[in-house]
Order: structure tokens, then sequence, then C-alpha cells
């Protein structure tokens, strides 16, 4: 780029040298004109040169910082795929513990529906047993009033029995008039329906 500014500003300097040889009287004039276009072309050559360095610095700072941003966007993508991953584990583990613990619920809940049930039929079978127990109570307790008067009635009729005497054997057999047969019969017959009434039914 030097030289071709420097080409751009000589040629017109070469151009006035050869008019200046055609036309003599104009050389010094023409010769101090090209020698202030050379140092105009000079300055403005390296005024040139001092903005490539400038732009080039530029650059050179301007690809640094592409570089450091590249390098942050790379850090930036790589946190964030190590976030993903981690997040992507966290839900993974999330979803094996939720899945853990619903199959532990199912289990207690089936194993709550088991006691439960077991419970319900213990229960019927305890209300069961507690209502043959109060009907084997109250059979008891009528078995043993019925007893008691069974045995009054058996009393009775010992007591009867032993109160007969000889006559009154001979007197409940004669065969005439009948009438102690008749009462004895009687008394046999209202000692069995006491026995009778005071039998125990199921």
């Amino acid at each position: 780029m030097k030289m071709r500014n420097l080409a751009l500003l000589i040629a017109p300097a070469a151009a006035v040298a050869m008019a200046s040889s055609v036309v003599p009287v104009r050389a010094d004039s023409d010769a101090d004109r090209l020698r202030d276009a050379l140092r105009a072309a000079t300055v403005q050559v390296r005024q040139l040169e001092d903005q490539r360095a400038a732009l080039q610095a530029k650059v050179a700072d301007a690809d640094r910082e592409k570089a450091a941003a590249k390098a942050q966007v790379d850090a930036a993508k790589a946190e964030v795929r190590q976030t993903e991953k981690q997040y992507k584990e966290a839900v993974d583990e999330f979803n094996k513990r939720l899945a853990e613990r619903d199959e532990s619920l199912e289990k207690w809940k089936t194993a709550y529906e088991e006691a439960a049930t077991v419970a319900r039929n213990k229960d019927a079978e305890r209300a069961k047993f507690e209502g043959e127990a109060n009907t084997y109570k109250a059979s008891t307790k009528s078995c043993v009033t019925k007893n008691g008067l069974m045995l009054k009635a058996g009393k009775e009729l010992l007591h009867r029995y032993q109160a007969v005497t000889i006559g009154d054997t001979i007197v409940a057999r004669e065969p005439v008039i009948g009438f102690r047969r008749v009462e004895i019969q009687n008394v046999i017959q209202d000692s069995q329906d006491k026995f009778l009434d005071q039998k125990a039914t199921q």
C-alpha cells in the first residue's frame, strides 16, 4: 500500500520534471513545486502509515476481544451443557425416587388394606363370639335356674316318697275304690310336668 501511494505521488512529479526539461524557464519553480509535492506526499504517506498501524492495532485488539468473547461463549456453552446434564441427572434421580415412593406407597396401601380386612374379620368374629357368649351365658343362667327348680321338684317328690307308709301302699292298691291310686297318679303326673317344664332347650 505504501509503494502504491508513493507511485501515485511520484507520477505527477515525473510528469512535471519532463515538462520542465521542455520548458527550461520554469525549471526552478517546477522543481520547487515538485519538492513541495514530494514533501506533502511523504507527510501524507507517513500519516497513512500511522493510520494503518493504528487500524492494525485496532484490528488486533478486536481479534483479541473476539477471541476472548469466543472463549467466554465456549465456557458459557460448556457451563450450560454441564448445567443441563446436572439438571437431567437431578430430574432422573427425582423421577426414580418418585417411582420408588409410589411403589412403597402402593405396598403400604396394600398392607394397610390387608390389615384393615383382617381387623374387620377379627371384629366380626369378636362380635359373633360375644353374641354366642352372651347366648351361652343366658342359656347357662336359664339352665341353672331350671336345674334349681328341678332339684326342688325332685326334693318334693323324694319327700313325698319318704312319707309313704305301708298303709298308703295298701290303699293305693285297693282295687275297689281307687281314690288313692288316682291321687298318687296325679302327684306323679304333676312331678313329671314339673320336670318336663324345666327341660333345657338349645
